[in-house]
């Protein structure tokens, strides 16, 4: 008999994800069949998409209030069709404010579920878990800190690792990939990413940009390169850069793994970025912006000490991570600078990620493909 399976990925690195998710499992399954919200990785594994992944992205508390009676409307759509799709269970691929509700609705006519990627409760609204533990069946756990804090809490959840740090060498190479981009094998380089939802980069462009004309203007000859996720950020991110003008920035699609290696250091807007600048071992800039009322809310529900991965994987202050007001040009330009002028604390900083990433180094992919086929099997019998 088919087996059916419900995945619902939000943006870019969800649908990445949930692609590697896909593949592992048909390995191991073939006869398994997909269908649900998905980016184009997914589709490209066989996902039958009933709407885009870029659909959720969405970022922020109030800042979603635009978009809610359209999230409402697909939610409701999503679960039409997959009752009548009646798959063995539903996966939700990150996007916890929308996948977390789905799989409540569809826990309730016994269909198993899953959450790849756990929501941060461990940071904030560490309430959720109890809700969480009525309507999920497994967590998928990227960071290794993150299944102990489930253990106890009456909720299954397995610690995977994360794919990109098995796709990503442990020992990047600076010299191939700035050959492969074009820029000069000597002299400073730094990777701008303002991140990969909208609303990121149209809070944090220009403050990016006028960052890197006071490091150009500090340091002669200095180049930038700055990879987009989708060619709508690239488009909002290309409009800030012709409003400020008078600095020369390598925009290029994708190859974020490139750009990150050939930097000497990254600005990066929080997020799965900067676990990507952390795998190719590069010293970075960490920058947060959302809305007023959100960052009230955050500030007041906050329990962990740090909001980057580099930060929250060492227990400690490792890189420099700069939110609301207190992103600036000057500040960025600053805290960039600092970097490029110790060699040594990147080279020690380069030594730490290189420890981390061996940590998260787990086979993710087939872990969690594991991990679901024995659920699957559980709720057969």
């Amino acid at each position: 008999m088919t087996e059916r399976v419900v995945i619902v990925a939000g943006e870019t690195s969800g649908d990445n994800l949930a692609a590697g998710l896909i593949r592992a499992l048909r390995v191991q399954r073939p006869g398994l069949e997909f269908e649900g919200v998905a980016g184009p990785a997914m589709i490209a594994e066989g996902c039958v998409a009933w709407a885009p992944s870029e659909a959720l992205a969405v970022m922020g508390l109030f800042e979603v209030i635009p978009h809610l009676a359209r999230m409402i409307r697909l939610r409701r759509d999503v679960v039409r069709r997959a009752l009548a799709y009646a798959p063995r269970v539903f996966i939700g691929v990150d996007a916890p404010s929308f996948n977390l509700g789905l799989a409540a609705q569809l826990h309730t006519v016994g269909i198993a579920t899953v959450q790849y990627v756990s929501p941060q409760v461990w940071a904030w609204r560490q309430g959720r878990v109890r809700t969480m533990a009525k309507t999920l069946d497994l967590v998928l756990c990227l960071l290794p800190f993150e299944k102990p804090f489930y253990e106890g809490r009456g909720l299954t959840a397995e610690f995977v690792g994360h794919p990109l740090a098995d796709r990503l060498p442990l020992v990047p190479d600076r010299a191939a990939a700035r050959l492969a981009l074009g820029l000069p094998a000597h002299g400073e380089v730094v990777a701008i990413l303002p991140g990969s939802r909208r609303g990121e980069v149209a809070r944090l462009a220009q403050d990016f940009i006028a960052a890197a004309q006071i490091l150009a203007a500090r340091r002669p000859g200095i180049r930038f390169v700055a990879p987009m996720a989708s060619s709508g950020v690239r488009v909002l991110f290309e409009a800030a850069l012709a409003q400020a003008g008078g600095i020369a920035i390598d925009v290029i699609d994708g190859r974020s793994s490139q750009a990150l290696t050939a930097a000497d250091c990254v600005l990066v807007a929080s997020g799965t970025a900067t676990l990507e600048t952390l795998l190719c071992k590069r010293a970075m800039v960490v920058a947060y912006r959302v809305g007023g009322p959100t960052a009230w809310i955050v500030r007041r529900l906050m329990r962990a000490p740090f909001f980057s991965h580099p930060n929250l994987l060492a227990g400690r202050e490792v890189v420099p991570e700069l939110m609301q007001a207190a992103v600036t040009p000057t500040a960025l330009a600053d805290a960039l600078t600092r970097w490029l002028d110790d060699p040594a604390l990147r080279c020690e900083t380069e030594a730490l990620f290189t420890t981390l990433h061996a940590q998260l180094q787990q086979g993710a992919n087939e872990r969690a493909a594991e991990a679901v086929l024995a659920l699957l099997d559980r709720a057969r019998r």
